[in-house]
């Protein structure tokens, strides 16, 4: 009785570990962002978003695990992963990726069709384009910033059910900021992806003041990129105040990169990254609520 209960949450860890649970999390938080920004209410579709968006990103990341048991050996950030160490077999991470993906799906397509086909239009391209591409070119950095944009996408159309233009300027904001947030990820783990033969950094060079510039370009693009909302005229003017003032502070942070090419100022980058996307999409949910209240008030 005693094992039973000590081998329940070990098998449960390995699970989280194996779905990459805590990255689950921060991309239903995006597209909980869009679906809100798109004037979406509904209590229950906002629990068929959260947990569909939530079993198709696990089913994505352990599909990756997947593809890349064997690579996961060579490198020390991913070598403690579950199939890498034996701790789980294929057949089960085969099953656990099938039953996320088919519940995950099936939860989205009760909220619409569209929101279901998007789902799997980011495992498709997550998993069979962005994954084995990752050892072929840096190019897959593109190709994988394509799904990476789909969250805030997918919730604002999970609100308004069609591929209008406010579900697009969200795709395109989390689009651009893929690349710094990715590059810096890359950046701290240059060394580790070469043992497995990634080379994802802009440039040919590697971690050089020439993947620094590229860096600090796209991070220098995400500025006026993030004011699009307000220039729309969708939100107030505290957008305008928080995008300024935190993409002034990412491009700092970009710039100490480009300046000392140094992984500490990478991985600054990287936490700077994982705050700045969060914040900047719910500052666009409340003031557009807030600039919306300011309208209507003025009418009356």
């Amino acid at each position: 009785m005693t094992q039973e209960v000590l081998i329940q949450p070990s098998l449960l860890k390995k699970i989280l570990v194996f779905t990459k649970f805590r990255l689950s999390f921060l991309v239903v938080l995006s597209a909980l962002s869009g679906y809100l920004f798109a004037g979406g209410s509904d209590y229950l579709q906002i629990l068929f978003l959260m947990l569909g968006g939530s079993l198709v990103t696990a089913a994505s990341n352990g599909a990756n695990q997947i593809w890349e048991k064997d690579i996961d050996k060579l490198m020390a950030r991913t070598s403690n992963r579950p199939l890498p160490q034996g701790q789980m077999s294929l057949r089960s991470a085969y099953s656990i990726v099938i039953a996320t993906l088919v519940i995950g799906t099936g939860l989205l397509y009760l909220i619409n069709l569209k929101c279901a086909l998007l789902g799997l239009a980011a495992f498709i391209s997550y998993v069979f384009m962005y994954t084995p591409m990752k050892s072929k070119s840096p190019w897959a950095v593109f190709v994988g910033a394509f799904p990476g944009a789909i969250p805030p996408f997918l919730g604002a159309i999970a609100a308004t059910n069609t591929f209008g233009f406010l579900p697009g300027v969200l795709f395109f904001v989390q689009f651009t900021w893929q690349f710094p947030h990715f590059w810096a990820i890359a950046w701290v783990t240059h060394e580790d992806y070469k043992k497995a033969g990634y080379h994802l950094l802009p440039s040919a060079s590697g971690k050089s003041k020439q993947s620094a510039f590229q860096i600090l370009l796209y991070s220098l693009a995400l500025i006026p990129f993030s004011l699009i909302p307000w220039i729309l005229d969708w939100t107030g003017n505290t957008t305008f105040v928080i995008a300024a003032i935190l993409g002034t502070l990412f491009f700092i942070y970009a710039y100490k990169l480009f300046l000392s090419q140094e992984d500490a100022d990478a991985r600054k980058l990287m936490f700077a990254s994982f705050v700045y996307l969060p914040i900047i999409q719910f500052t666009y949910v409340l003031d557009k609520a807030e600039h919306i209240k300011i309208l209507s008030d003025g009418f009356i």
